[in-house]
């Protein structure tokens, strides 16, 4: 079993919901990173998605593309990510780790090289946004020859064939986008948003992470009562730009951050007294 299967078993069988931050590797300096996602750990978080740099994305909205912009500054790369990776499994072996990005640096490197060097790195899966199921048969291949997963994203506009479509080769869970838009886009409707996670429930035999919008401690407890996982990305990266010239205060601003994030997801199961 994965670490991300085991995670998820772990997480049910506490009835627990999974708290998985987001930050660009590199930003606002490579050597940020690593320590940064130990204090993200430490802070609660059960799963570490982090961002490989690119010049040209598509899904993230401003505050996430000003990261790559901060990372690729530093000439951040996609070896350098998987370096990242490997010092952190140093400490740490068993937080899962996903890396979420686009085609183009693994193309240039080569399914089957990416997927060993993944692999050797600890990374536990990868999220490519670009890559439509369709187009998928040799990534899917070479990760599935390496025992990562391939996490694939959920719209609010999928269709149930699109979402039994991805769901035939998605593996450890799929990242529902609860908003129509960009990264850090859009107003949260959570009640719509735990209708459809049902029905992709009901399509798909994958935990369902939900993404895009979760902004505070509130937020991410109302929607931790319908979904898997609670994934938060611009609230954490926009507080990392506003550290950007003193890196030292980030470790200690994010902690505080996704603990009451944690602390907020948590609470919704206990009994008051």
């Amino acid at each position: 079993m994965s670490r991300i299967a085991q995670l998820f078993a772990d997480l049910r069988a506490q009835d627990r919901t999974a708290l998985v931050p987001f930050v660009t590797a590199g930003d606002p300096a490579p050597g940020v990173t690593v320590p940064l996602m130990h204090a993200m750990v430490a802070a609660g978080a059960d799963l570490i998605e982090l961002g490989v740099p690119f010049s040209d994305p598509i899904a993230d909205g401003p505050v996430i593309q000003r990261a790559s912009e901060r990372a690729l500054a530093h000439r951040v790369s996609l070896h350098d990510v998987l370096g990242m990776v490997r010092a952190f499994r140093e400490q740490d072996t068993t937080t899962p780790v996903i890396l979420m990005g686009y085609l183009n640096p693994i193309e240039v490197l080569g399914y089957d090289v990416f997927a060993d060097e993944a692999r050797a790195a600890g990374v536990d899966g990868a999220l490519v946004v670009d890559v439509p199921p369709e187009e998928s048969h040799g990534l899917v291949a070479a990760l599935q020859q390496t025992d990562l997963d391939l996490v694939y994203l959920l719209a609010p506009t999928s269709t149930e064939e699109r979402i039994r479509r991805i769901g035939s080769v998605a593996s450890g869970f799929v990242y529902y986008v609860s908003v129509k838009g960009v990264t850090g886009a859009g107003h949260l409707n959570v009640e719509a948003v735990g209708a459809r996670v049902a029905e992709i429930r009901r399509l798909i035999n994958l935990p369902v992470g939900v993404g895009f919008g979760i902004k505070d401690a509130e937020t991410a407890a109302r929607v931790a009562a319908v979904a898997d996982a609670v994934i938060v990305g611009s609230a954490i990266v926009e507080r990392i730009e506003v550290l950007a010239e003193a890196p030292q205060r980030i470790e200690q601003a994010v902690h505080e951050f996704l603990a009451g994030i944690r602390m907020a997801i948590d609470g919704r199961h206990s009994t008051p007294s």
